[in-house]
């Protein structure tokens, strides 16, 4: 986690010294706010069509009856915008990282051949890490004020425990599982600087 933010507050730090037309951008995930995560993402301009984005998320929380979603994850990418940075159509490359906790969870359903319907009677702790492509199109609202979509798939490789029961916490075993299909879904609100 430490490394995480360290490599914020230097690209940050980096940003802020070019700061001017455009060229820094902070910004938060409608999407994962609306799953109580936690999230920031700023984005720097690297030449005209270029951009190197670098979003963090976060979820500690714990619901009733002992659900949980908790993870803290990160994404950098880089993206080419065809006409501008930071307004119209663009198409991005991303990696990500996720440490994860999460059981107890009576909604999930399997998808794409990977049987998360077992988070209603298992707890899974572990890590994930992956790759993707992308495309994603911005509205410039203002000056300073942008609304994103954006949508990648690829695959995501995963290494885990797995738990007797969501609040019991008896290891019953390790697993190893690939994972094809959607690695990033975002509305953002995007603040320019």
């Amino acid at each position: 986690m430490k490394k995480i933010l360290l490599l914020l507050g230097l690209v940050t730090m980096l940003a802020v010294q070019e700061s001017s037309a455009q060229k820094f951008a902070i910004k938060s995930n409608l999407l994962y706010d609306a799953t109580a995560t936690i999230n920031l993402g700023v984005e720097v301009g690297l030449s005209e069509k270029f951009t190197f984005d670098l979003s963090a998320n976060y979820n500690p929380f714990q619901f009733a009856d002992n659900m949980k979603w908790r993870h803290w994850m990160v994404q950098p990418e880089i993206r080419y915008w065809t006409c501008r940075k930071f307004g119209g159509h663009f198409f991005a490359g991303h990696l990500l990282g996720m440490q994860y906790n999460a059981g107890n969870i009576n909604f999930a359903n399997d998808f794409l051949g990977t049987p998360f319907s077992q988070l209603r009677d298992y707890r899974f702790e572990g890590l994930l890490f992956g790759a993707g492509v992308g495309y994603g199109y911005a509205w410039m609202i203002n000056k300073h004020w942008n609304l994103e979509l954006e949508a990648c798939i690829g695959v995501a490789y995963t290494m885990y425990n797995k738990y007797d029961c969501p609040k019991c916490g008896e290891l019953i075993g390790a697993g190893k599982q690939f994972y094809y299909g959607p690695t990033k879904l975002a509305v953002n609100l995007v603040y320019l600087f």
